[in-house]
C-alpha cells in the first residue's frame, strides 16, 4: 500500500462495562513502552506505548503518546490494533 493510501488510524472508545469484563491492562513506566508509528497528516509520526488494553472479545487496544502534527504537541490517544495505520517500529514504514 503506497503513502497516499493509508488511512489515518480510527481513535477507539473507552471500555464500557457493556464489553465485558474489564480489560487486561499493561502498562509501562513513562517513555520506557514499545513504539510504534502512526500515519498522521500525511507522515508516518513516533508514538511512545503507555498501556496495552487486552479486551475479553480478544481486541488488542493500545494507549500511545503521540505528536500528531509535527508540532511538538504530544497527545494521547487509544487506538485498536491492527490498521493500516499504526505500524510496529520493527517494521519498514515504506
Amino acid at each position: 500500500m503506497s503513502t497516499k493510501q493509508i488511512p489515518e488510524p480510527v481513535v477507539s472508545r473507552p471500555w464500557r462495562s457493556e464489553d465485558g469484563p474489564r480489560p487486561r491492562v499493561t502498562t509501562w513506566p513513562y517513555g520506557k513502552g514499545p513504539v510504534l508509528a502512526v500515519w498522521s497528516h500525511g507522515k508516518w509520526r513516533d508514538a511512545t506505548v503507555q498501556a496495552r488494553q487486552d479486551w475479553a472479545d480478544g481486541t488488542v487496544h493500545y494507549q500511545v503518546e503521540v505528536d500528531l502534527r509535527g508540532d511538538r504537541n504530544a497527545s494521547t490517544r487509544m487506538y485498536r490494533w491492527p490498521q493500516p495505520g499504526l505500524r510496529d517500529m520493527r517494521q519498514p514504514r515504506g
